[in-house]
């Protein structure tokens, strides 16, 4: 019986096992711009997760670039960037986009 167990209990954590090495956390960065393709410091990026819903902020440097890293390939996020009172359209981070390190640059309809 304790054998038993012990195999139920062993099989267990190398499903656990398995399944840990599939996920493979990956990064996501972009430029936030313009209209005429100015880099816009300072406008908030958002990302969420369309299984939870959790939105993560980032501010972008100086360059106008943000970055957001430790995204889980299997999950579709959201992306949109805010520049004062403007939005940018919303972007897609698809779980079928395949890059290791995905861009996705985001402009906010503003001259």
């Amino acid at each position: 019986m304790l054998r038993i167990g012990f195999l139920v209990v062993a099989m267990g954590l190398l499903g656990w096992i398995a399944l840990e090495a599939q996920y493979s956390p990956r990064p996501v960065t972009g430029v936030v711009t313009d209209k005429r393709g100015n880099t816009l410091p300072g406008a908030i990026v958002q990302l969420e997760s369309t299984r939870s819903l959790r939105v993560r902020s980032f501010i972008t440097r100086k360059d106008g670039k943000y970055q957001f890293s430790g995204l889980n390939e299997d999950v579709d996020y959201t992306l949109r960037a805010r520049y004062r009172r403007f939005w940018s359209p919303t972007k897609t981070l698809s779980k079928f986009n395949s890059s290791n390190h995905p861009v996705v640059n985001l402009v906010i309809p503003i001259d």
